[in-house]
Protein backbone atom coordinates (compact mmCIF):
# COMPACT_ATOMS: atom_id res chain seq x y z
CA UNK A 1 0.00 0.00 0.00
CA UNK A 2 2.86 1.93 0.55
CA UNK A 3 4.63 1.55 -2.55
CA UNK A 4 1.46 2.33 -4.58
CA UNK A 5 0.99 5.97 -2.35
CA UNK A 6 4.55 6.90 -3.15
CA UNK A 7 3.91 5.49 -6.95
CA UNK A 8 1.09 8.36 -6.78
CA UNK A 9 2.88 11.16 -4.93
CA UNK A 10 6.01 10.89 -7.45
CA UNK A 11 3.01 10.92 -10.37
CA UNK A 12 1.25 14.19 -9.38
CA UNK A 13 2.95 17.30 -10.05
CA UNK A 14 5.19 19.56 -7.68
CA UNK A 15 3.35 22.02 -6.04
CA UNK A 16 3.47 25.23 -7.24
CA UNK A 17 4.41 23.72 -10.70
CA UNK A 18 1.86 23.19 -13.53
CA UNK A 19 1.37 20.29 -15.96
CA UNK A 20 2.16 19.92 -19.38
CA UNK A 21 0.58 22.87 -21.43
CA UNK A 22 -2.12 21.43 -24.03
CA UNK A 23 -1.33 23.40 -27.59
CA UNK A 24 -4.81 23.82 -29.75
CA UNK A 25 -3.49 23.51 -33.07
CA UNK A 26 -0.08 21.86 -33.70
CA UNK A 27 2.22 23.47 -35.86
CA UNK A 28 2.68 21.42 -39.68
CA UNK A 29 6.90 20.50 -39.46
CA UNK A 30 9.15 22.19 -41.30
CA UNK A 31 9.27 20.16 -43.89
CA UNK A 32 5.58 20.20 -44.08
CA UNK A 33 6.14 24.32 -44.35
CA UNK A 34 8.55 23.77 -47.02
CA UNK A 35 6.17 21.58 -49.00
CA UNK A 36 3.78 24.11 -49.19
CA UNK A 37 6.20 27.06 -50.32
CA UNK A 38 7.05 25.16 -53.18
CA UNK A 39 3.62 23.93 -54.45
CA UNK A 40 2.56 27.84 -53.72
CA UNK A 41 5.90 28.45 -56.06
CA UNK A 42 4.71 25.47 -58.55
CA UNK A 43 1.21 27.32 -58.73
CA UNK A 44 1.98 30.89 -59.03
CA UNK A 45 4.29 30.23 -61.57
CA UNK A 46 1.27 28.02 -63.70
CA UNK A 47 -0.94 31.19 -63.32
CA UNK A 48 1.27 33.86 -64.19
CA UNK A 49 4.90 32.99 -65.57
CA UNK A 50 4.78 36.31 -66.66
CA UNK A 51 5.33 37.88 -63.39
CA UNK A 52 8.97 35.43 -62.62
CA UNK A 53 10.89 36.02 -65.73
CA UNK A 54 10.84 38.86 -68.37
CA UNK A 55 12.80 35.93 -71.22
CA UNK A 56 10.90 34.73 -74.21
CA UNK A 57 10.54 30.60 -73.65
CA UNK A 58 10.41 30.05 -77.08
CA UNK A 59 12.61 32.66 -79.12
CA UNK A 60 16.73 32.83 -78.02
CA UNK A 61 20.17 34.62 -79.08
CA UNK A 62 22.67 32.09 -80.37
CA UNK A 63 25.46 33.93 -78.92
CA UNK A 64 24.18 32.78 -75.79
CA UNK A 65 24.05 29.68 -75.81
CA UNK A 66 25.46 26.48 -73.63
CA UNK A 67 25.79 29.22 -70.86
CA UNK A 68 25.93 27.80 -67.27
CA UNK A 69 23.58 29.06 -64.53
CA UNK A 70 24.28 32.87 -63.49
CA UNK A 71 22.18 35.85 -62.23
CA UNK A 72 21.44 36.42 -65.73
CA UNK A 73 20.26 33.27 -66.31
CA UNK A 74 19.45 31.13 -63.02
CA UNK A 75 19.20 27.48 -65.22
CA UNK A 76 21.30 28.59 -67.48
CA UNK A 77 20.27 28.28 -71.36
CA UNK A 78 19.98 25.51 -74.01
CA UNK A 79 21.43 24.65 -77.64
CA UNK A 80 19.37 27.30 -78.92
CA UNK A 81 20.12 30.72 -76.11
CA UNK A 82 17.05 30.00 -74.36
CA UNK A 83 16.61 31.10 -70.85
CA UNK A 84 16.26 27.52 -69.61
CA UNK A 85 14.20 29.02 -66.54
CA UNK A 86 11.97 30.72 -68.70
CA UNK A 87 10.85 27.35 -70.41
CA UNK A 88 10.68 25.58 -66.98
CA UNK A 89 8.66 28.56 -65.73
CA UNK A 90 6.32 28.65 -69.19
CA UNK A 91 5.80 24.58 -68.67
CA UNK A 92 4.89 24.78 -65.60
CA UNK A 93 1.05 25.00 -67.04
CA UNK A 94 0.84 22.30 -69.36
CA UNK A 95 2.66 19.78 -66.95
CA UNK A 96 0.33 20.92 -63.58
CA UNK A 97 -2.78 21.09 -65.70
CA UNK A 98 -2.07 17.61 -67.66
CA UNK A 99 -1.76 16.14 -64.01
CA UNK A 100 -5.23 17.81 -62.49
CA UNK A 101 -7.11 16.82 -65.77
CA UNK A 102 -5.39 13.33 -65.53
CA UNK A 103 -6.89 12.81 -61.65
CA UNK A 104 -10.43 14.15 -62.42
CA UNK A 105 -10.91 11.49 -65.29
CA UNK A 106 -9.27 9.11 -62.95
CA UNK A 107 -11.75 9.95 -59.75
CA UNK A 108 -14.80 10.92 -61.93
CA UNK A 109 -14.34 7.96 -63.29
CA UNK A 110 -13.22 5.42 -61.53
CA UNK A 111 -15.24 6.87 -58.43
CA UNK A 112 -18.36 5.99 -60.17
CA UNK A 113 -17.15 2.73 -61.17
CA UNK A 114 -16.33 2.01 -57.62
CA UNK A 115 -19.40 3.81 -56.20
CA UNK A 116 -22.00 1.31 -58.56
CA UNK A 117 -20.02 -1.69 -57.87
CA UNK A 118 -19.83 -1.51 -54.12
CA UNK A 119 -23.47 0.10 -53.80
CA UNK A 120 -25.13 -2.18 -56.24
CA UNK A 121 -23.52 -5.54 -55.54
CA UNK A 122 -24.88 -8.45 -57.40
CA UNK A 123 -24.23 -9.23 -61.27
CA UNK A 124 -22.90 -5.55 -61.43
CA UNK A 125 -20.48 -5.57 -58.72
CA UNK A 126 -19.00 -8.71 -60.41
CA UNK A 127 -19.08 -7.79 -64.27
CA UNK A 128 -17.15 -4.63 -62.63
CA UNK A 129 -14.85 -6.09 -60.83
CA UNK A 130 -13.59 -8.19 -63.14
CA UNK A 131 -12.95 -5.33 -65.31
CA UNK A 132 -11.04 -3.62 -62.97
CA UNK A 133 -8.80 -6.64 -62.15
CA UNK A 134 -7.88 -6.63 -65.81
CA UNK A 135 -7.45 -2.97 -65.50
CA UNK A 136 -5.14 -3.64 -62.63
CA UNK A 137 -3.19 -6.43 -64.47
CA UNK A 138 -1.82 -4.03 -67.13
CA UNK A 139 1.03 -2.24 -65.77
CA UNK A 140 -0.29 1.80 -65.85
CA UNK A 141 2.46 3.05 -67.66
CA UNK A 142 2.25 0.43 -70.55
CA UNK A 143 -1.50 0.81 -70.49
CA UNK A 144 -0.89 5.00 -70.68
CA UNK A 145 1.28 4.48 -73.72
CA UNK A 146 -1.72 2.12 -75.66
CA UNK A 147 -4.11 5.02 -74.65
CA UNK A 148 -2.24 8.02 -76.15
CA UNK A 149 -0.73 6.07 -79.23
CA UNK A 150 -4.01 5.79 -80.46
CA UNK A 151 -4.98 8.95 -79.79
CA UNK A 152 -2.75 10.67 -80.92
CA UNK A 153 1.22 12.31 -79.54
CA UNK A 154 -0.05 15.55 -77.50
CA UNK A 155 0.14 16.58 -73.97
CA UNK A 156 -3.52 16.63 -73.31
CA UNK A 157 -3.91 13.03 -75.29
CA UNK A 158 -1.60 11.80 -72.48
CA UNK A 159 -3.08 13.90 -69.58
CA UNK A 160 -6.46 11.28 -70.91
CA UNK A 161 -4.00 8.28 -70.71
CA UNK A 162 -3.15 8.35 -67.64
CA UNK A 163 -6.40 9.64 -66.03
CA UNK A 164 -7.16 6.01 -67.77
CA UNK A 165 -4.44 4.39 -66.45
CA UNK A 166 -5.87 5.43 -63.31
CA UNK A 167 -9.32 4.38 -62.98
CA UNK A 168 -8.81 0.67 -61.67
CA UNK A 169 -7.32 2.38 -58.69
CA UNK A 170 -9.69 4.48 -57.78
CA UNK A 171 -12.50 1.92 -58.71
CA UNK A 172 -10.73 -0.64 -55.98
CA UNK A 173 -10.48 1.80 -53.55
CA UNK A 174 -13.97 3.40 -53.75
CA UNK A 175 -15.39 0.45 -53.87
CA UNK A 176 -13.81 -1.22 -50.59
CA UNK A 177 -15.00 2.11 -49.06
CA UNK A 178 -18.67 2.11 -50.51
CA UNK A 179 -19.17 -1.62 -49.05
CA UNK A 180 -17.78 -0.70 -45.13
CA UNK A 181 -19.86 2.16 -45.34
CA UNK A 182 -22.91 0.63 -46.36
CA UNK A 183 -22.50 -2.11 -43.62
CA UNK A 184 -22.70 1.03 -40.89
CA UNK A 185 -25.56 1.60 -38.74
CA UNK A 186 -26.23 4.78 -39.81
CA UNK A 187 -27.04 3.41 -43.36
CA UNK A 188 -29.22 0.45 -42.22
CA UNK A 189 -31.15 3.09 -39.86
CA UNK A 190 -31.93 5.45 -42.69
CA UNK A 191 -33.35 2.51 -45.11
CA UNK A 192 -35.38 1.79 -42.28
CA UNK A 193 -36.97 5.18 -41.97
CA UNK A 194 -37.99 4.91 -45.71
CA UNK A 195 -34.93 6.62 -47.52
CA UNK A 196 -34.56 5.18 -50.95
CA UNK A 197 -31.50 4.06 -52.73
CA UNK A 198 -30.41 6.74 -54.53
CA UNK A 199 -30.97 9.01 -51.18
CA UNK A 200 -28.51 6.46 -49.14
CA UNK A 201 -26.14 6.79 -51.75
CA UNK A 202 -25.80 10.20 -52.63
CA UNK A 203 -26.81 11.49 -48.45
CA UNK A 204 -24.28 8.84 -46.59
CA UNK A 205 -22.59 6.39 -48.48
CA UNK A 206 -20.84 8.91 -51.35
CA UNK A 207 -19.65 11.28 -48.72
CA UNK A 208 -18.52 8.64 -46.18
CA UNK A 209 -16.70 6.83 -48.59
CA UNK A 210 -15.08 9.79 -51.03
CA UNK A 211 -12.45 10.90 -47.88
CA UNK A 212 -10.23 8.30 -48.66
CA UNK A 213 -10.53 8.55 -52.70
CA UNK A 214 -9.57 12.19 -52.17
CA UNK A 215 -6.42 11.45 -50.43
CA UNK A 216 -5.38 8.84 -53.04
CA UNK A 217 -6.18 11.75 -56.11
CA UNK A 218 -3.72 14.13 -54.03
CA UNK A 219 -1.01 11.47 -53.96
CA UNK A 220 -2.34 10.59 -57.60
CA UNK A 221 -1.53 14.06 -58.74
CA UNK A 222 2.18 14.05 -58.00
CA UNK A 223 2.44 10.28 -59.53
CA UNK A 224 0.36 11.94 -62.45
CA UNK A 225 3.49 14.52 -63.09
CA UNK A 226 5.76 11.33 -63.47
CA UNK A 227 3.74 9.64 -65.84
CA UNK A 228 3.21 12.32 -68.01
CA UNK A 229 6.47 14.14 -67.80
CA UNK A 230 7.42 10.51 -68.25
CA UNK A 231 5.28 10.29 -71.42
CA UNK A 232 6.49 13.75 -72.91
CA UNK A 233 10.30 12.35 -72.46
CA UNK A 234 9.54 9.17 -74.96
CA UNK A 235 7.69 11.94 -77.20
CA UNK A 236 4.51 11.10 -76.94
CA UNK A 237 3.53 15.34 -75.32
CA UNK A 238 3.34 18.27 -77.38
CA UNK A 239 6.50 18.35 -80.16
CA UNK A 240 9.20 21.18 -79.33
CA UNK A 241 8.80 24.24 -79.10
CA UNK A 242 6.54 22.88 -76.16
CA UNK A 243 8.20 23.20 -73.04
CA UNK A 244 7.08 20.60 -70.78
CA UNK A 245 9.23 19.22 -68.31
CA UNK A 246 9.52 15.97 -69.27
CA UNK A 247 10.30 17.65 -72.71
CA UNK A 248 13.06 19.33 -71.23
CA UNK A 249 15.02 16.71 -69.78
CA UNK A 250 14.90 14.89 -73.54
CA UNK A 251 16.13 17.38 -75.26
CA UNK A 252 19.15 18.06 -72.15
CA UNK A 253 20.03 15.01 -72.20
CA UNK A 254 21.58 15.32 -76.09
CA UNK A 255 24.51 17.75 -74.22
CA UNK A 256 26.44 15.95 -71.94
CA UNK A 257 28.39 18.93 -71.56
CA UNK A 258 25.66 21.00 -70.04
CA UNK A 259 24.34 19.13 -67.17
CA UNK A 260 21.94 21.73 -66.15
CA UNK A 261 19.47 21.25 -69.12
CA UNK A 262 18.76 17.91 -67.36
CA UNK A 263 19.17 18.55 -63.97
CA UNK A 264 17.23 21.81 -63.69
CA UNK A 265 13.66 20.46 -65.39
CA UNK A 266 14.24 17.39 -63.11
CA UNK A 267 14.64 18.95 -59.90
CA UNK A 268 12.05 20.79 -60.01
CA UNK A 269 9.46 17.79 -61.37
CA UNK A 270 11.38 15.77 -57.74
CA UNK A 271 10.59 18.64 -55.72
CA UNK A 272 7.07 18.78 -57.45
CA UNK A 273 6.09 15.29 -56.70
CA UNK A 274 8.05 15.43 -52.89
CA UNK A 275 6.30 18.00 -52.10
CA UNK A 276 2.73 17.12 -53.12
CA UNK A 277 3.10 13.74 -51.44
CA UNK A 278 4.79 14.96 -47.98
CA UNK A 279 1.50 17.62 -48.19
CA UNK A 280 -0.73 14.81 -48.62
CA UNK A 281 0.57 12.55 -46.39
CA UNK A 282 0.39 15.43 -43.21
CA UNK A 283 -3.06 16.13 -44.61
CA UNK A 284 -4.13 12.20 -44.00
CA UNK A 285 -2.46 12.66 -40.68
CA UNK A 286 -4.64 15.57 -39.48
CA UNK A 287 -7.56 14.78 -40.74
Amino acid sequence: MSGTVTAVRAAAPAPGRRGPRRRGAALPPPTVVLSLIVLAVVVAWSLAPGLFTGQDPVAGVTSQKLLGPSAAHWFGTDHLGRDVFARVVHGTASSVSSALVAVVIGVVVGGAVGLLAGFLGGLVDVVLARVVDVLLAIPSFLLAVIVVSSLGFRTINAAVATGVSAVAVFARVMRSEVIRTRRSVFVEASFLQGGSRTHVLLRHVLPNASRTVLALAVLQFGLSILVIAGLAFLGYGDPPPASDWGLLVSAGKDYPTAPWLVYAPAAVTIATVLSVNRTSRWLRGTG
